[in-house]
């Protein structure tokens, strides 16, 4: 019995410091921001790494508790914080703390001396090209490596894809596509930006042969677009 209660006494422990280190973590990233995700350096992924090892080592270790989990989250937070604000209010910083972009092809021509000193092999930039649709170094003008390690490119004009002011076609408005119905359940907050209720909708679907809305895997409004309906 005595054994029995040691092992829910320390399930109950791990759970109670990831329950807190779960919530200190979700914290964190909502004051840090969406950049830490979408827009990660490689100091911005080493951070993360860190902090992960923070809480992980914390759980294990009898001698740290609920207040050390606090202060280790709590300090490396703040420290890519200040990281984060010096790069916002000093451009200078930024290239230190940062990096910055590299010209990896220019003008057509590949700068080796670029390549290496990004330790970058030529195997990796044709995959990286690859994934930009560019399939052959001849095909490409300009290649930057970003700071958080893709590659933004210009094909040469000779391969680049006419655009249709090119081809003196009619331009015509673009609107954003607004999830409707998703999973069978209305997405309530998108029908007011699209101006519709649940009985204009409705009568959309009834128009269409569509008793229920439960019916439909995914619907999708688009401005002087029908709608576009995928049922299960």
């Amino acid at each position: 019995m005595i054994e029995k209660g040691g092992f829910f006494l320390n399930f109950f422990h791990i759970f109670i410091e990831l329950l807190i280190g779960f919530i200190a973590l979700l914290l964190l990233t909502k004051i840090l921001g969406k950049t830490e995700i979408t827009q990660i350096t490689t100091f911005d992924f080493v951070s993360v790494l860190v902090l992960g090892e923070l809480v992980g080592n914390a759980l294990y270790d009898d001698k740290i508790g609920i207040p050390e989990i606090l202060s280790a989250v709590g300090i490396w937070g703040f420290l890519i914080y200040l990281t984060e604000f010096f790069t916002q209010k000093f451009r200078a910083s930024r290239a230190i703390l940062e990096g910055k972009p590299s010209i990896i092809i220019d003008k057509g021509k590949i700068d080796y001396n670029e390549i290496k000193k990004n330790h970058l092999d030529l195997n990796q930039l044709q995959h990286l090209l690859r994934a930009k649709d560019i399939f052959s170094f001849s095909e490409c003008y300009y290649a930057i490596l970003e700071t958080d390690g893709t590659i933004s490119a210009m094909k040469k004009q000779m391969f680049s894809t006419p655009t249709k002011q090119d081809l003196n076609l009619p331009l015509q408005n673009t609107s954003l596509p607004i999830s409707v119905i998703m999973d069978g359940e209305i997405i309530q907050e998108n029908l007011s930006l699209i101006q519709y209720d649940e009985d204009t909708l409705s009568k959309e679907l009834k128009r269409l042969g569509i008793s229920s809305y439960k019916e439909i895997l995914y619907a999708e409004w688009q401005e002087n677009m029908p709608l576009y309906i995928q049922k299960y």
